[in-house]
Protein backbone atom coordinates (compact mmCIF):
# COMPACT_ATOMS: atom_id res chain seq x y z
CA UNK A 1 0.00 0.00 0.00
CA UNK A 2 1.16 3.50 -0.85
CA UNK A 3 0.64 6.40 1.56
CA UNK A 4 0.45 9.99 0.35
CA UNK A 5 1.25 12.74 2.85
CA UNK A 6 0.54 16.40 2.18
CA UNK A 7 3.04 18.82 3.73
CA UNK A 8 2.95 22.61 3.79
CA UNK A 9 5.68 25.24 3.99
CA UNK A 10 4.76 27.83 6.63
CA UNK A 11 6.41 30.54 8.72
CA UNK A 12 8.30 28.78 11.51
CA UNK A 13 6.28 28.49 14.71
CA UNK A 14 8.98 30.30 16.72
CA UNK A 15 8.98 33.40 14.50
CA UNK A 16 7.18 36.54 15.64
CA UNK A 17 4.62 37.29 12.93
CA UNK A 18 4.63 40.78 11.38
CA UNK A 19 1.81 42.17 9.25
CA UNK A 20 2.80 43.82 5.96
CA UNK A 21 2.59 47.62 5.85
CA UNK A 22 -0.13 47.45 3.18
CA UNK A 23 -2.11 44.94 5.30
CA UNK A 24 -2.39 42.42 2.47
CA UNK A 25 -0.91 39.58 4.53
CA UNK A 26 1.98 38.67 6.82
CA UNK A 27 5.63 39.32 6.07
CA UNK A 28 7.43 36.26 4.65
CA UNK A 29 10.54 37.87 3.12
CA UNK A 30 13.72 37.03 5.05
CA UNK A 31 11.65 35.00 7.50
CA UNK A 32 12.50 31.46 8.58
CA UNK A 33 10.15 28.94 6.96
CA UNK A 34 9.65 25.32 7.97
CA UNK A 35 7.31 22.37 7.65
CA UNK A 36 3.92 22.83 9.30
CA UNK A 37 4.10 20.99 12.69
CA UNK A 38 0.87 19.07 12.04
CA UNK A 39 2.30 17.92 8.69
CA UNK A 40 5.39 16.63 10.51
CA UNK A 41 3.09 14.51 12.67
CA UNK A 42 1.27 13.22 9.58
CA UNK A 43 4.56 12.26 7.91
CA UNK A 44 5.86 10.61 11.07
CA UNK A 45 2.72 8.47 11.30
CA UNK A 46 3.07 7.42 7.65
CA UNK A 47 6.70 6.45 8.24
CA UNK A 48 5.79 4.40 11.32
CA UNK A 49 3.11 2.57 9.33
CA UNK A 50 5.66 1.76 6.64
CA UNK A 51 8.23 0.62 9.19
CA UNK A 52 5.65 -1.76 10.66
CA UNK A 53 5.35 -3.42 7.25
CA UNK A 54 1.84 -2.18 6.47
CA UNK A 55 2.87 0.17 3.65
CA UNK A 56 5.36 -0.11 0.81
CA UNK A 57 5.97 3.55 -0.01
CA UNK A 58 5.50 7.02 1.45
CA UNK A 59 5.10 9.90 -0.99
CA UNK A 60 5.38 13.48 0.30
CA UNK A 61 3.42 16.13 -1.60
CA UNK A 62 3.77 19.90 -1.36
CA UNK A 63 2.27 22.80 -3.31
CA UNK A 64 3.45 26.35 -3.78
CA UNK A 65 6.54 28.26 -4.93
CA UNK A 66 9.91 26.74 -5.81
CA UNK A 67 11.07 27.07 -2.18
CA UNK A 68 8.65 24.27 -1.25
CA UNK A 69 11.30 21.88 -2.55
CA UNK A 70 13.32 22.64 0.60
CA UNK A 71 10.38 21.53 2.74
CA UNK A 72 10.04 18.39 0.63
CA UNK A 73 13.75 17.66 1.16
CA UNK A 74 13.12 17.84 4.90
CA UNK A 75 10.35 15.27 4.49
CA UNK A 76 12.61 13.06 2.40
CA UNK A 77 15.32 13.34 5.07
CA UNK A 78 12.80 12.18 7.68
CA UNK A 79 12.25 9.04 5.59
CA UNK A 80 9.76 9.64 2.76
CA UNK A 81 10.66 7.68 -0.36
CA UNK A 82 10.03 10.41 -2.93
CA UNK A 83 8.40 13.79 -3.32
CA UNK A 84 5.87 15.51 -5.55
CA UNK A 85 5.93 19.27 -5.99
CA UNK A 86 3.04 21.12 -7.60
CA UNK A 87 4.53 24.52 -8.41
CA UNK A 88 2.08 27.39 -8.14
CA UNK A 89 2.44 31.09 -7.50
CA UNK A 90 0.22 33.02 -5.15
CA UNK A 91 -2.03 31.92 -2.32
CA UNK A 92 -3.55 28.43 -2.51
CA UNK A 93 -6.77 28.05 -0.55
CA UNK A 94 -8.05 24.73 0.90
CA UNK A 95 -10.48 23.87 -1.90
CA UNK A 96 -7.81 24.36 -4.57
CA UNK A 97 -5.36 22.24 -2.56
CA UNK A 98 -8.01 19.52 -2.20
CA UNK A 99 -8.64 19.53 -5.95
CA UNK A 100 -4.91 19.19 -6.63
CA UNK A 101 -4.67 16.30 -4.16
CA UNK A 102 -7.63 14.62 -5.84
CA UNK A 103 -5.87 14.84 -9.22
CA UNK A 104 -2.65 13.47 -7.70
CA UNK A 105 -4.59 10.56 -6.21
CA UNK A 106 -5.71 9.64 -9.71
CA UNK A 107 -2.04 9.59 -10.76
CA UNK A 108 -0.44 7.98 -7.70
CA UNK A 109 -3.26 5.61 -6.60
CA UNK A 110 -2.48 5.70 -2.85
CA UNK A 111 -4.31 3.51 -0.36
CA UNK A 112 -4.22 6.16 2.36
CA UNK A 113 -3.87 9.94 2.55
CA UNK A 114 -2.60 11.51 5.77
CA UNK A 115 -2.63 15.25 6.41
CA UNK A 116 -2.15 17.53 9.37
CA UNK A 117 -5.50 18.63 10.75
CA UNK A 118 -4.62 22.28 10.01
CA UNK A 119 -1.78 24.61 9.10
CA UNK A 120 -0.49 27.07 11.67
CA UNK A 121 -0.53 29.98 9.21
CA UNK A 122 -4.23 30.05 8.32
CA UNK A 123 -5.71 27.49 10.79
CA UNK A 124 -8.33 26.57 8.21
CA UNK A 125 -8.80 22.89 9.14
CA UNK A 126 -10.58 22.24 5.83
CA UNK A 127 -8.32 20.49 3.31
CA UNK A 128 -8.60 16.95 4.67
CA UNK A 129 -12.36 17.06 4.84
CA UNK A 130 -12.62 18.60 1.37
CA UNK A 131 -10.37 16.06 -0.33
CA UNK A 132 -12.31 13.22 1.33
CA UNK A 133 -15.52 14.73 0.00
CA UNK A 134 -14.14 15.13 -3.52
CA UNK A 135 -12.88 11.54 -3.54
CA UNK A 136 -15.95 10.12 -1.75
CA UNK A 137 -13.53 8.43 0.68
CA UNK A 138 -14.21 7.86 4.39
CA UNK A 139 -12.39 10.25 6.71
CA UNK A 140 -11.06 10.26 10.25
CA UNK A 141 -10.14 13.71 11.51
CA UNK A 142 -8.10 14.84 14.56
CA UNK A 143 -6.61 11.35 14.93
CA UNK A 144 -4.82 10.68 18.21
CA UNK A 145 -4.27 6.98 17.38
CA UNK A 146 -4.24 5.06 14.09
CA UNK A 147 -4.26 1.27 13.71
CA UNK A 148 -4.36 -0.41 10.30
CA UNK A 149 -5.67 -3.89 9.47
CA UNK A 150 -4.05 -4.80 6.15
CA UNK A 151 -5.98 -8.04 5.68
CA UNK A 152 -9.41 -6.49 6.24
CA UNK A 153 -8.36 -3.22 4.57
CA UNK A 154 -9.55 -1.21 7.55
CA UNK A 155 -8.20 1.71 9.56
CA UNK A 156 -9.15 2.23 13.21
CA UNK A 157 -8.93 5.91 14.13
CA UNK A 158 -9.20 7.13 17.69
CA UNK A 159 -10.05 10.82 17.96
CA UNK A 160 -10.60 13.24 20.80
CA UNK A 161 -14.05 14.81 21.07
CA UNK A 162 -15.63 17.02 23.71
CA UNK A 163 -17.09 14.04 25.58
CA UNK A 164 -13.92 11.92 25.56
CA UNK A 165 -12.60 9.55 22.88
CA UNK A 166 -14.36 8.39 19.74
CA UNK A 167 -13.22 5.39 17.67
CA UNK A 168 -13.97 5.18 13.95
CA UNK A 169 -13.58 2.20 11.64
CA UNK A 170 -12.76 3.30 8.09
CA UNK A 171 -12.68 1.26 4.91
CA UNK A 172 -9.50 1.84 2.93
CA UNK A 173 -8.71 3.88 0.93
CA UNK A 174 -9.36 6.70 3.37
CA UNK A 175 -8.29 10.17 4.47
CA UNK A 176 -6.88 10.79 7.96
CA UNK A 177 -5.95 14.12 9.56
CA UNK A 178 -3.62 14.16 12.55
CA UNK A 179 -3.83 15.80 15.96
CA UNK A 180 -0.92 16.81 18.19
CA UNK A 181 -1.11 13.77 20.48
CA UNK A 182 -0.71 11.20 17.70
CA UNK A 183 3.09 10.99 17.89
CA UNK A 184 6.38 12.82 18.36
CA UNK A 185 8.05 13.46 14.97
CA UNK A 186 11.62 12.28 14.53
CA UNK A 187 14.61 14.46 13.74
CA UNK A 188 16.34 13.94 10.42
CA UNK A 189 19.82 12.47 10.88
CA UNK A 190 22.82 13.74 8.92
CA UNK A 191 23.14 10.56 6.80
CA UNK A 192 19.45 10.79 5.88
CA UNK A 193 19.80 14.49 5.05
CA UNK A 194 22.56 13.53 2.60
CA UNK A 195 20.46 10.70 1.14
CA UNK A 196 17.51 13.03 0.68
CA UNK A 197 19.47 15.06 -1.87
CA UNK A 198 19.38 12.14 -4.29
CA UNK A 199 15.74 11.15 -3.78
CA UNK A 200 13.46 12.05 -6.70
CA UNK A 201 10.98 14.93 -6.67
CA UNK A 202 8.40 14.87 -9.46
CA UNK A 203 7.18 18.29 -10.60
CA UNK A 204 3.73 19.23 -11.84
CA UNK A 205 1.79 22.40 -12.49
CA UNK A 206 -1.90 22.82 -11.64
CA UNK A 207 -2.61 23.08 -15.36
CA UNK A 208 -1.03 19.67 -15.99
CA UNK A 209 -3.37 18.28 -13.35
CA UNK A 210 -6.37 20.08 -14.90
CA UNK A 211 -6.94 22.21 -11.81
CA UNK A 212 -7.96 25.86 -11.97
CA UNK A 213 -6.21 27.74 -9.15
CA UNK A 214 -8.70 30.60 -9.22
CA UNK A 215 -10.32 31.03 -5.82
CA UNK A 216 -13.71 32.36 -4.77
CA UNK A 217 -12.09 33.79 -1.64
CA UNK A 218 -10.46 37.21 -1.35
CA UNK A 219 -8.53 38.52 1.64
CA UNK A 220 -9.68 42.10 2.21
CA UNK A 221 -7.33 43.06 5.01
CA UNK A 222 -4.98 41.55 7.58
CA UNK A 223 -4.54 43.43 10.85
CA UNK A 224 -2.75 42.78 14.10
CA UNK A 225 -4.83 42.14 17.23
CA UNK A 226 -5.19 45.17 19.51
CA UNK A 227 -2.39 45.61 22.00
CA UNK A 228 -3.24 44.42 25.48
CA UNK A 229 -3.47 47.09 28.13
CA UNK A 230 -1.12 46.92 31.09
CA UNK A 231 -2.55 45.47 34.27
CA UNK A 232 -2.95 47.32 37.56
CA UNK A 233 -2.25 46.25 41.11
CA UNK A 234 -5.14 46.81 43.49
CA UNK A 235 -4.82 47.36 47.21
CA UNK A 236 -7.98 45.64 48.40
CA UNK A 237 -10.85 43.34 47.50
CA UNK A 238 -13.23 46.28 47.80
CA UNK A 239 -11.30 48.18 45.12
CA UNK A 240 -11.36 45.10 42.85
CA UNK A 241 -15.14 44.78 43.24
CA UNK A 242 -15.56 48.47 42.52
CA UNK A 243 -13.58 48.26 39.27
CA UNK A 244 -15.36 45.09 38.15
CA UNK A 245 -18.70 46.74 38.82
CA UNK A 246 -18.15 50.31 37.60
CA UNK A 247 -15.38 50.04 34.99
CA UNK A 248 -15.51 46.53 33.55
CA UNK A 249 -19.26 46.30 34.24
CA UNK A 250 -19.13 42.51 34.57
CA UNK A 251 -20.95 42.33 37.91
Amino acid sequence: MKIMVAIKRVVDYAVKIRVKSDRTGVETNNVKMSMNPFCEIALEEALRIKESGLASEVVAVSMGPAQCVDTLRTGLAMGADRGVHVEAAGQLYPLTVAKILKSLVEVEKPGLIILGKQAIDDDCNQTGQMVAGLLSWPQGTFASKVVLDKEKQLAMVEREVDGGLETLELDLPAVITTDLRLNQPRYATLPNIMKAKSKPIKKYTPQELNVDVKSDLEVIQVTEPPKRKAGVILSSVEELIDKLKNEARVI
